[in-house]
């Protein structure tokens, strides 16, 4: 059986407050949607601790797989209409490819867990490594769905999302630095905080789209709307991702399970935790089952109960995390990072644990990265295709990208109690290391006093 085997008669439609329509054509897409495993994804947000900055933002992973999937089904489209290819050599679209490259598209996120990059961290799990197991699992409902198309066809799936896909034109659809991905999460994220710095020309771009021998290329009339998108990109992660205050949000958590880790590591006392749910991960040692069985609710439901956790440190940080009270972050570079430990010492000095009160945080980022095959995770850089067929790199025809490729673009934030701040704590004996530790402090920047 082909995927197209199993063709819907009518097409279905999501509503969607980006794309307006998102379109169905096919039962093997409807039957992956209706899964569990996917429809976890609605329990999970798409921006994690960013809707506590941008109220907006509590859209999920379930809506940006649906997106990834609207814009590869129409690349898809373009492609056939307007590149079909004729012969295994012309490096044209083969239309044989739409089933894979669909269901990857939508399934590209369906390993993330709750608060995932946090997640990750403390608990060392990998989104992508988990994605490749519920595809190729044999206990998952989304293996038993694909494999209606063959065998093999979940392996196939799971191979366009760790890259080792033959075809390069499917892989690079779904990933690389002009994807379905990106495009969708930057134009979604922008809409649902609130912002118009993710705004890009979408149609512009999907009309100069090409395929060719190795991967997808771009018709170099397009190039403006090329760069809009590179521009775009860089603005959301400069004023959305990079956010201080939810990357503080992001640390609060992170202390978080990390004390709660430490103290289920220290006793092993199973019946001094709200939850059993957890322990798998504290014991570094959990089923796909218990995998898919967390998401952002559950976790949040668990931190509620750790508010009155009878460990102090423990209970203040779930309560600084679900009540919203972000640690005060300022930034420092390389004269002053060497201040950092006087810093902890004074508010280790006033009461606060250093270990889970501090952190530091860099938020450094490639707006464009040009192709380095000497890097150990090279990126495929952007090919513009000329009009004579030659293929030419976008920063050595475009001044814009040319004067921010490879410039890294960030700074670097140490984070502590806003306590540490405040003017009056009516705690005199503290009050020489408020004192001094503000001393340290100008315009948000550590500086040498």
């Amino acid at each position: 059986m082909s995927f197209n085997d199993e063709r819907l008669e009518k097409e279905k439609v999501f509503r969607d407050p980006v794309y307006k329509y998102i379109y169905i054509e096919n039962q093997i897409i409807i039957d992956l949607i209706n899964t569990p495993e996917f429809q976890r994804l609605r329990r999970v947000k798409q921006l994690g601790t960013a809707s506590l900055v941008f109220h907006g933002a509590e859209h999920s992973r379930f809506g940006h797989c649906l997106g990834v999937y609207e814009i590869t089904r129409r690349i898809c489209n373009y492609f056939q209409r307007n590149y079909s290819s004729t012969s295994p050599e012309d490096g044209l679209w083969n239309d044989e490819e739409r089933g894979v490259a669909l269901c990857a598209a939508l399934l590209h996120d369906i390993g993330h867990g709750p608060y995932s990059h946090t997640f990750e961290h403390i608990f060392h799990t990998n989104h992508e490594e988990i994605t490749t197991k519920i595809i190729t699992s044999s206990d998952s409902n989304i293996n038993k769905i694909l494999k209606r198309v063959s065998d093999d066809f979940p392996k196939q799936v799971a191979s366009v999302i760790d890259h080792s896909y033959p075809n390069k034109q499917v892989v690079q659809m779904i990933s690389s630095q002009i994807d379905a991905d990106r495009m969708d999460y930057l134009q979604r994220d922008s809409y649902y905080t609130g912002t118009s710095y993710g705004n890009f020309d979408l149609e512009r771009v999907l009309r100069v789209i090409r395929p060719y021998k190795d991967g997808i290329t771009f018709e170099i009339s397009g190039m403006h709307a090329v760069e809009d998108y590179i521009l775009s990109r860089l603005q959301m992660y400069l004023q959305i991702y990079f956010h201080p205050a939810s990357r503080s949000m992001e640390e609060i958590l992170d202390h978080m399970l990390e004390r709660a880790h430490n103290l289920y590591s220290s006793n092993q006392d199973e019946s001094s935790f709200a939850s059993k749910m957890l322990m798998p991960f504290f014991n570094n040692s959990f089923t796909l089952k218990e995998y898919l069985a967390l998401d952002d609710g559950v976790l949040n439901t668990i931190f509620a109960q750790w508010r009155d956790y009878p460990d102090d440190i423990l209970s203040d940080l779930a309560n600084r995390f679900l009540d919203r009270k972000p640690l005060k972050s300022v930034s420092y570079d390389d004269t002053t990072k060497n201040l950092l430990p006087k810093l902890r010492e004074l508010i280790q000095t006033a009461g606060f644990n250093s270990e889970y009160y501090t952190a530091t945080n860099d938020s450094y980022n490639l707006p464009y990265d040009t192709y380095d095959p000497q890097e150990a995770n090279s990126k495929t850089q952007i090919e513009l295709m000329q009009p004579n067929g030659e293929l030419v790199e976008l920063s050595e025809v475009s001044t814009l990208v040319a004067s921010i490729s490879g410039k890294i673009v960030g700074n670097q934030k140490f984070f502590f109690p806003k306590e540490m701040l405040s003017a009056d704590q009516n705690i005199e004996i503290f009050q020489p290391i408020y004192e001094e530790f503000q001393s340290y402090i100008n315009n948000d920047e550590i500086i040498n006093p």
